[in-house]
């Protein structure tokens, strides 16, 4: 059977209180207010994994624009936090995109690397998440993809590769040579999913994750304008943590990455200034534990069109103008 294009997902335990500030016994905690003040509250190593993506410096309405030298400036001591509260053997996944001015590019990805190689955390992958619907550029290619760094606090670490297998595209093939000919040569559960994340409608065929960015029509749509996808958190979640390990988002937003720690029996904890989005946060973990929470199950194919919808036909005013 098909699955439904989204789910309202039944959850396994019954709903804990949603705490305000951190506590060891607390299962889920959204703290409204400065995430700097959060972070220095919690306790030295205490996370396993922590994911966010940090306030673009683009001028949305929830951020102010600033230049890219005080931008970054002024997240240096909220660095120095999150790695004092990673856990040794913890991973730290930044995701972001460019900075844009005067139609020149910054990769942000590459600003940030040296703020946490300072802290002798180690790189283990640049994953690149592309996505097919965003902004159109008039003096420049438009941007389809962001990037994820994931760093790890040492090199014994978590990475649960199992987990986030997926399907190989030629599970036939077999060993042509040596001790093994003629044995399948691949792994019974999948393969890798790759450093390059696209689901697409073939996406468990491929090794790129194309997983949906989160516009008008997504069924996870709140009223943040640039809102973390569930299931881009829940691969990283499944790989990179254990059961009832901590989560944190220090820039939690409407708290998609505390719901993809709840989905599968984390703990979690988000930091958000923003009051509409803690209110939101909060009545999403109540849908979750309710079971009524719209939600894109991880690995969903993306919709793609059949040539039959008015949308994807060609406009009539253009076949009119062709010589």
């Amino acid at each position: 059977m098909n699955k439904p294009a989204y789910a309202h997902e039944q959850p396994l335990f019954g709903a804990p209180t949603i705490a305000a500030e951190f506590s060891p016994e607390a299962e889920v905690v959204v703290a409204a207010g400065d995430c700097l003040e959060t972070l220095r509250t919690l306790p030295r190593g205490s996370m396993q994994l922590i994911i966010t993506s940090p306030p673009y410096n683009i001028g949305k309405d929830y951020e102010k624009a600033t230049d890219l030298d005080r931008y970054l400036r002024a997240l240096t001591p909220i660095v120095d936090e999150l790695v004092r509260v990673l856990r040794s053997g913890g991973s730290l996944c930044w995701q972001v995109g460019n900075y844009v001015e005067e139609s020149e590019v910054f990769p942000l990805d590459i600003f940030y690397y040296p703020f946490f190689k300072k802290h002798g955390l180690r790189l283990r992958n640049r994953i690149v998440w592309h996505f097919a619907h965003g902004l159109h550029a008039r003096k420049r290619f438009s941007g389809r993809y962001e990037v994820l760094l994931w760093f790890t606090k040492g090199d014994s670490y978590t990475f649960n590769l199992d987990d986030i297998r997926v399907p190989s595209k030629y599970p036939g093939k077999r060993h042509f040579k040596g001790e093994k000919y003629g044995q399948p040569s691949g792994n019974p559960l999948g393969k890798n999913p790759s450093d390059v994340w696209q689901i697409l409608a073939h996406e468990w065929e491929t090794a790129m994750w194309d997983i949906p960015n989160v516009k008008a029509n997504h069924p996870e749509k709140t009223i943040h304008p640039c809102q973390f996808p569930i299931e881009l958190v829940e691969r990283c979640v499944l790989a990179l943590t254990s059961p009832r390990d901590w989560v944190l988002d220090p820039f939690s937003g409407v708290g998609s990455a505390l719901l993809a720690a709840l989905r599968h029996d984390r703990r979690a904890i988000g930091c958000e200034k923003e009051r509409d989005y803690v209110q939101a946060s909060h009545e999403r973990i109540r849908a979750f534990y309710a079971g009524a929470l719209p939600y894109r199950p991880l690995g969903r194919p993306v919709h793609v069109p059949s040539g039959r919808e008015k949308v994807s036909r060609i406009p009539e005013e253009w076949l009119a103008e062709e010589p």
